[in-house]
């Protein structure tokens, strides 16, 4: 009886403060954020004049750990500022006008008041505004929001930002002093060839190799095959390859060798023939060309391995060429031409046929290698000037590159037992940041 009665009065006791302490608890959370402060806006540097950077401090209730959280999100406003009184005066409505002349009014009004542009959430404190017109003055408002929508009290700029429209992005300063060095080095090799100035370029052992493989097919009286991989005459490897097809041509005009050249693709037929014709030219023996000899087969691409290695099987040619873009057919064609005991020369830029083109091949142009065979080739001033450039370029990325790892591998050493008074960095990671920061990223010459 009595533990009843003890139990009541605890109930009634109980259910009083834990309504008064919920209701304690609502009324807390139910608390304004406080606002954020040092709203900054400013212009971005180096851009076409559509976008302004906003910073502010985040609002002392917008704790990393605080649960739940006082600060959800906060809202970003914008408003033009009228250049002239003249604009001012033609956003006010006029109450005599037409519906049409005040529907204008309004929308030219609206412009001139704060309209919401995005938000970020809690724990932001940027944000960039992308949606701007060059020259145009704008004026920011923050706002926090917390939790049931309750807003802190507003927070504007004092003074409006403009954003301008600038030239040159002085952000990229060090991509301009890379670009005007490649640049300048290729129009200097052009022109050092031009004047008669004998540039080096390393021997190719797989373009020395074309003489000899077609003599050893002239003097076998086989003939020669060249194939210029399966793709079109808009993949960079098949002109490639049809420039390599030139010199092959041009030997085989020399040596009175026969030519057969199977395609995949009716264009690159076509260029195949007016490449071959004109070597044919070149060497002083027109009459001895053929169109027949460069013929189409299929877009199938196994249908025409099947051609060409099945021809490689009945003809048995002295010397095969693959020249160009190449796939799953790339073994198949090296390991039949390897069966019936030609010289094979092949070249190709893809990474994941180049292994089958090494271990079946006599020689194989790597790469690079099969994009320079056009100015190792031909010796135009033009095309060794570019490749002596673009090989300066590399020069170039591949000291900038060391010098980084370097510093960065010497600084790494410093940071791991600073001094105890050291308050700035060292010189090495001063330089590690300046690489990093300034001429591999976007801080210019700062």
């Amino acid at each position: 009886m009595i533990n009843s009665q003890h139990t009541r009065l605890m109930k009634q006791t109980m259910i009083p403060l834990m309504m008064l302490f919920s209701l304690i608890a609502s009324a807390q959370g139910a608390e304004a954020p406080a606002p954020p402060t040092d709203f900054n806006a400013e212009d971005v540097p180096g851009d076409a004049g559509d976008a302004i950077d906003l910073s502010w401090k985040l609002s002392v209730d917008d704790k990393e750990k605080s649960k739940p959280r006082k600060v959800l999100r906060y809202v970003i406003s914008r408003k033009e500022i009228p250049k002239k009184e003249e604009e001012v005066r033609k956003t006010k409505s006029d109450t005599e006008s037409t519906a049409e002349t005040k529907t204008e009014t309004e929308s030219e009004k609206k412009k001139y008041e704060y309209q919401l542009i995005g938000e970020t959430t809690y724990q932001v404190n940027t944000f960039r505004d992308s949606n701007c017109e060059p020259g145009v003055p704008y004026l920011y408002r923050i706002v926090a929001i917390g939790q049931e929508g309750l807003e802190s009290s507003p927070v504007e700029l004092k003074q409006p930002v403009i954003p301008i429209l600038q030239w040159f992005n002085l952000q990229r300063s060090w991509f301009a002093v890379f670009v005007v060095l490649i640049c300048g080095s290729v129009i200097l090799f052009i022109e050092m060839a031009r004047r008669g100035k004998k540039l080096k370029v390393r021997k190719i052992a797989g373009l020395e190799a074309i003489t000899d493989a077609v003599g050893r097919a002239t003097e076998m009286g086989r003939s020669c095959l060249f194939v210029p991989g399966i793709q079109d005459i808009n993949d960079i490897q098949t002109v490639a390859g049809i420039t390599v097809l030139a010199q092959v041509a041009e030997t085989t005009a020399d040596y009175r060798a026969t030519l057969e050249v199977p395609t995949s693709r009716s264009l690159v037929m076509t260029t195949a023939r007016d490449t071959v014709e004109a070597a044919y030219l070149a060497a002083g023996r027109p009459d001895e060309y053929n169109e027949d000899d460069i013929y189409y087969i299929t877009d199938e691409q196994f249908g025409y391995v099947a051609s060409v290695t099945g021809k490689m099987v009945r003809d048995k040619p002295a010397a095969c060429f693959y020249m160009g873009a190449f796939y799953a057919e790339s073994l198949i064609l090296a390991e039949t031409g390897n069966s019936v005991g030609a010289i094979q020369v092949a070249g190709t830029a893809m990474p994941s046929q180049l292994p089958f083109f090494v271990a079946a091949c006599d020689f194989t142009l790597i790469g690079e290698e099969f994009f320079a065979a056009s100015a190792y080739l031909s010796r135009e001033p033009q095309q060794l000037g570019s490749l002596k450039g673009q090989d300066f370029g590399k020069l170039v990325g591949g000291l900038l590159l060391l010098v980084g790892c370097v510093i960065a591998t010497l600084a790494s050493f410093e940071s791991r037992e600073p001094p105890p008074d050291q308050t700035k960095p060292t010189f090495l990671q001063s330089a590690q940041t300046y690489i990093i920061e300034n001429i591999l990223g976007k801080g210019g010459f700062k």
